[in-house]
């Protein structure tokens, strides 16, 4: 039988937002989605120009997301939409995401989850009460030399694992874009878009989820310093976290968006007792390998000795770059692996060749967030990470 491509939907993303663009390239690359229906901006004229550049019937395109459910859901089965990718800023999430799931349809949303744990767990909620998929964008976790790192630590290469260090450093908060009429940093930096943090909530769930997801450990408890450093910004535009996991290791994350002259500068290094590793994400394709009794590897995409779920992410032979777009569409191909082959679910393990980011790691990255805020806020030293389903 023919395999057809799953009809996909958007929200937000209209003509100028960098990553609404970058969801389409990302989920048309491997062939398995088809963007059929979107309500791409609040602004009608915008919404419609979005409409026309993308080659979509008029009918297919609404001026809000209630409208386009509706419309799909008195559609026939062989029209309707198959998932919904949410894009817009984080205020919009948590009710887009929920009003999916109510409407029976799945959902693949941009990163952090929600504008904090409360709405976080109001997602979760209609996720498994509707049955429906969930996933998020925490795109970094599909790099192929980010899941080779992953398999090398889980089955013990490095011994027991002492240090996790992670950063996440931008500069291009540095100067008060926010109130010079720059669209991505007004939203970013007002608490009624983008919710409790700053840079904490916009690069520092990545940082946070991306040590976990790679390390195996979860986070018990951290001591944290939260700074503004832009006069008058209303969110934390930096943030240093120590980290206490779950196994007994120690760990730092930095998340800053004011470091002058710093471009994306995300850098994970694990060490345990017989070496460590690094992986950075603006040199993606290699993972260095460090030992206590012998000398460094260099590990390279497409070369020998790869897991096989690094080489389910890789689609070029070794020398031919790949990356960020690469990245997130390897979360698009699981999603529509999962939705093809066994219908809605909320992820496989870590270790399967489908595996995406869904609500476990939403969760926690949003319990994070708000336990780094209220260390910071308070004079005590240490404050417990307590798992949200125990909440």
């Amino acid at each position: 039988m023919t395999k057809r491509r799953l009809r996909l939907a958007m929200a937000g993303g209209g003509e100028g937002a960098f990553i609404g663009a970058i969801h389409r390239m990302a989920a048309a690359l491997d062939g398995d989605w088809e963007l059929v229906a979107g309500a791409f901006s609040s602004d009608p004229d915008r919404n419609r120009r979005t409409g026309e550049q993308l080659g979509l019937t008029p009918d297919r395109v609404h001026d809000n997301l209630a409208d386009l459910l509706a419309d799909e859901q008195a559609r026939p089965a062989d029209e309707r939409i198959d998932a919904l990718a949410i894009v817009t800023p984080n205020h919009l999430h948590a009710p887009m995401a929920i009003a999916a799931l109510d409407a029976g349809f799945p959902v693949f949303s941009e990163k952090p989850m929600a504008m904090n744990l409360t709405e976080a767990h109001a997602i979760a909620k209609a996720a498994r009460a509707s049955g429906q998929l969930y996933a998020l964008a925490f795109t970094y976790s599909g790099y192929p030399m980010v899941e080779e790192a992953r398999a090398r630590v889980a089955r013990g290469d490095f011994g027991k694992i002492r240090l996790i260090h992670v950063e996440y450093v931008q500069g291009w908060l540095s100067s008060p874009l926010d109130r010079e009429g720059n669209k991505q940093a007004e939203w970013r930096t007002d608490p009624a878009r983008a919710g409790l943090g700053g840079a904490l909530g916009d690069i520092g769930t990545h940082a946070f989820q991306l040590a976990e997801h790679v390390s195996g450990l979860t986070v018990e408890a951290l001591s944290a310093d939260v700074t503004t450093h832009v006069e008058g910004r209303m969110l934390d535009d930096d943030a240093n976290v120590l980290l206490r996991f779950d196994n007994g290791a120690r760990g730092t994350l930095r998340a800053t968006q004011v470091a002058a002259g710093e471009e994306n500068g995300l850098r994970l290094r694990i060490h345990g007792e017989k070496g460590g590793l690094e992986w950075s994400q603006m040199e993606p394709n290699t993972l260095t390998l460090r030992w206590l009794d012998r000398p460094a590897e260099i590990i390279r995409t497409g070369g020998p000795g790869l897991a096989a779920t690094t080489q389910g992410r890789q689609r070029t032979p070794a020398g031919h770059p790949e990356g960020y777009i690469e990245a997130f569409a390897n979360l698009y191909r699981a999603v529509a692996k999962t939705l093809a082959e066994t219908g809605p679910a909320s992820g496989g393990a870590p270790g399967d060749t489908d595996w995406f980011p869904g609500l476990t790691p939403g969760l926690r990255t949003m319990a994070f967030v708000e336990a780094v805020l209220t260390n910071a806020r308070s004079d005590r030293k240490w404050t417990p990470l307590v798992p949200p389903e125990e909440r």
